[in-house]
């Protein structure tokens, strides 16, 4: 009948979810398993990855909607700040393969965000520059990476930033990129760091 098939339903769903709740119950009652960290979170390169990986987390999402990683910030940054510098230069200051590097701004260009005009000194060379969009999206994106900055800032205090900043600056001065230019790239406390998000990714 009906009416028998509806309470036997109702009865199934109620055994359901008494059984749901009471696994839930005992999942939560199990203790989880302690996981030693230890001989890993004593080390700098293992902290370092992890602490990369916060920020670089942050960064994608702060940036999602304008479709810039990390490495076409640093090197739109770099452009606007020093117009005109060969790739090999900018390759290297920021610690660019030449063949990843050459990829990269290969797609800045496309995207209409920079290009390569000959060099005013060696016309067989290609000087680097930001177009006129470039140079706004450029704005936009510094205005981006001041908040995403800041929320790093907040955890850790300015105190805590410059501390960070100077150990690892000490670490990064010890891996020198190669390049075969003369143009001097500027490092130690005279230069400020780039901001977070500036690593070749």
């Amino acid at each position: 009948m009906p009416g028998d098939k509806a309470s036997r339903k109702t009865a199934t769903a109620e055994r359901r979810s008494r059984a749901a709740r009471s696994g839930k119950a005992a999942r939560a009652a199990k203790p989880r398993q302690s996981i030693d960290m230890s001989p890993l979170t004593g080390l700098i390169g293992y902290m370092l990855r992890r602490a990369q990986l916060a920020v670089f987390q942050d960064f994608f999402r702060t940036f999602a909607a304008l479709d810039i990683r990390p490495a076409q910030y640093s090197v739109l940054t770099i452009i606007e700040r020093n117009p005109g510098l060969k790739q090999s230069q900018v390759s290297a200051a920021l610690g660019i393969k030449r063949t990843n590097f050459v990829a990269l701004f290969d797609t800045l260009e496309r995207r209409g965000l920079a290009e390569r005009r000959p060099a005013a000194t060696d016309r067989r060379s290609h000087a680097l520059h930001l177009t006129p969009a470039g140079a706004a999206l450029t704005r936009k994106l510094r205005q981006l990476n001041a908040e995403h900055e800041q929320r790093f800032i907040d955890r850790i205090g300015e105190d805590g930033r410059q501390q960070l900043l100077t150990l690892l600056t000490r670490i990064a001065e010890g891996v020198e990129a190669e390049t075969d230019d003369d143009a001097p790239v500027k490092r130690g406390r005279s230069s400020r760091p780039l901001p977070a998000g500036w690593a070749a990714t």
